[in-house]
């Protein structure tokens, strides 16, 4: 791991950690309906992040109309990812559907950058990408065992969580590739995100009327969008121009292991000791990641770096 790429595992740590604390906040607002939720936190987060990078997206929007397709690209996958995602939390638990969403992004994101980019996923990633994702099925099935009457329910959030899994991968990658086009980060993650929040405002207009009926609805509502949506992000955006997207997705294993403690200790779910173990493997995960690398390059291909030109760090 190269000195450079630390803060970027840092920061993407930091963002998990907040994206972790989504699912119990949201038990505070029971109210309030999944697809309000995630239109919220992430419609209202994607819009403000547009409006920060107002002058880098002028500056950069010759290039971003360029690459309109992989903008677009982005901006579908933050449109589904959180209404996929907070449907999944609702069905199945807030444990199960974290630990689904986030354990199945590393595959969809390994084979993003294996097929567009042509990228060959080290054994390193390959084994970190498996012991996260073999604990985030024990946790899984750790929880229907535990509960076998909401078998149907819990099926139905996993394969939600398996389709936000995919367009968490898909945003993700949008965001780097336009970074390591030239793109600065601030005008990488404001088109993506903005437009993906201004694609979201409908569902918000059409769902949303439980958020203002209540103090407790409104204040969750907002600490969704300006927390773990708002400040995630930039952190997010942060971390992708120091590591490869394969790489951050696999971090954001620490989200489901942070979803599930909360769950335990904050909202009163019960995980049996098989799901601990469950999350004893995505800790693994994180750990032989963050000291190997994740991807190599085809001897084929140009070399890609993990590191972004040097304009984009100003």
């Amino acid at each position: 791991m190269s000195q450079g790429s630390f803060p970027g595992i840092l920061a993407v740590l930091a963002a998990a950690f907040l994206w972790g604390t989504t699912g119990t906040a949201a038990t505070f607002a029971p109210t309030v309906g999944p697809l309000a939720m995630g239109a919220a936190a992430l419609g209202i987060g994607g819009i403000l992040q547009a409006v920060i990078a107002v002058p880098s997206l002028r500056r950069e929007h010759a290039e971003l109309s360029s690459h309109r397709g992989t903008v677009i690209a982005g901006a579908a996958a933050v449109v589904i990812y959180p209404l996929a995602f907070y449907s999944s939390m609702h069905l199945a638990g807030v444990a199960v559907g974290t630990v689904v969403s986030l354990g199945s992004a590393p595959i969809a994101s390994g084979l993003l950058e294996r097929v567009m980019e042509r990228r060959t996923l080290s054994v390193w990633w390959m084994l970190a990408a498996a012991l996260g994702i073999v604990g985030c099925a024990v946790l899984c099935a750790a929880q229907m065992h535990d509960a076998p009457s909401e078998t149907l329910r819990t099926v139905a959030g996993v394969v939600l969580g398996l389709v936000a899994g995919a367009t968490y991968a898909v945003y993700s990658w949008s965001a780097r590739r336009l970074m390591n086009l030239g793109i600065r980060r601030a005008a990488a993650m404001g088109a993506v995100f903005g437009l993906g929040g201004v694609a979201l405002m409908p569902v918000l207009l059409l769902t949303g009327a439980p958020l203002v009926t209540s103090t407790q609805a409104f204040t969750v509502g907002a600490y969704m969008a300006l927390v773990p949506m708002f400040l995630g992000y930039l952190l997010f955006g942060y971390g992708l121009t120091r590591v490869n997207a394969s790489t951050a997705t696999t971090l954001t294993l620490a989200e489901p292991a942070v979803a599930a403690i909360l769950a335990v200790v904050i909202v009163g779910e019960r995980l049996p000791a098989t799901g601990w173990a469950g999350l004893a493997g995505i800790c693994a995960s994180l750990l032989v990641l963050s000291l190997a690398p994740a991807t190599r390059e085809d001897a084929t291909e140009p070399p890609h770096s993990n590191s972004l030109p040097a304009r984009q760090e100003a």
